[in-house]
């Protein structure tokens, strides 16, 4: 495929719309149709680009014969209803993380897309972070020495974020809080560098007996047979706070806010300079670009990767169940 990749975008969201930003300024992409359910959202993507189309009936861009790939950026429980239907219509796939809360959808949207053999991915933010590239260079060079242990480190004074206000299911236990929507970026990190995540013990806590989503959450698990503990919290006088720490018998590694990387030989943290690009929804559309085209890319979770995580994403919820 030489020409630009017609882009089919579902949910205009916060992270549909950032995501429209970067395709609409991409060369490899043509955005070609949006949608959302909510006729204000629409109305309102529809007034910055005035020459892409937009409509309120998501089946409309998934159906669309002109359309190459589809984002899916809606709440979860619709990931695996249209993802499904646009794999059978041979469209690639790029979804918004969890790939669903449902474990046997997300098996279904793996076992389609290895059935396909269509191109997909899911939109993990740390998959191709400078960061993370300098911690997989050093992992493959034995720099660390023995890994002893992983930790995941997560705060939020307030849950749903304040970006996120308007996702209302965000803050609901059913299909939002914060191990779904932030710890999957870490469990793919420690998946991807590691090994699968193996729950060995999780538990969350729910501010009342209601249909809130949780404010704190404790886990452990091993991941290639090493340590991995899981600490988060919402709703507390804290500072929002982001952290992955990966511990060698000869340097570790501490990974903050998305893309701060710092080391240890066991004295003091000091900064690591990165080079190379930070790594964005930009640079992930140009990787799976590449992929639709066939050629070779490394840095983009694919719906297998995307299970594996949701597996350790809902041993909490199933033991809060």
């Amino acid at each position: 495929m030489s020409k630009r990749v017609g882009l089919g975008i579902v949910g205009l969201g916060a992270m549909g719309t950032e995501f429209l930003e970067a395709a609409a300024r991409h060369n490899d992409f043509e955005v070609m149709l949006c949608a959302d359910v909510n006729e204000a959202a629409v109305a309102r993507e529809r007034r910055r680009y005035p020459g892409i189309g937009f409509t309120t009936e998501p089946r409309t861009v998934v159906a669309s014969e002109g359309i190459d790939a589809i984002y899916i950026a809606t709440p979860p429980r619709f990931h695996a209803a249209y993802a499904m239907e646009a794999m059978r219509a041979g469209k690639a796939v790029f979804c918004e993380k969890p790939l669903a809360v449902d474990l046997a959808e997300g098996q279904a949207m793996a076992d389609l897309a290895a059935q396909t053999g269509v191109v997909t991915a899911v939109n993990f933010a740390l998959s191709d972070r400078h960061a993370t590239l300098e911690i997989e260079r050093a992992l493959a060079a034995g720099e660390l020495g023995s890994v002893g242990g992983v930790d995941i480190r997560l705060a939020f004074p307030q849950w749903p974020r304040a970006f996120q206000a308007d996702a209302g299911w965000l803050s609901g236990r059913a299909e939002g809080g914060f191990v779904r929507e932030v710890f999957s970026h870490f469990a793919y990190l420690t998946d991807r560098l590691i090994g699968e995540l193996e729950p060995a013990f999780t538990t969350l806590d729910f501010p009342q007996p209601d249909e809130a989503s949780e404010n704190l959450a404790f886990g452990l698990f091993r991941a290639g047979g090493i340590p991995v503990r899981v600490f988060g919290q919402a709703g507390l006088a804290v500072p929002e706070s982001y952290e992955w720490v990966i511990s060698g018998s000869l340097r570790s590694y501490r990974l903050r806010n998305w893309g701060e990387l710092q080391v240890s030989d066991g004295k003091a943290w000091q900064d690591v300079a990165l080079i190379g690009e930070r790594g964005s929804e930009y640079t992930r559309l140009s990787a799976f670009a590449r992929a639709i085209r066939g050629e070779p890319q490394t840095n983009l979770a694919d719906f297998a990767a995307g299970l594996r995580v949701q597996r350790a994403v809902e041993a909490f919820h199933a033991k809060a169940n």
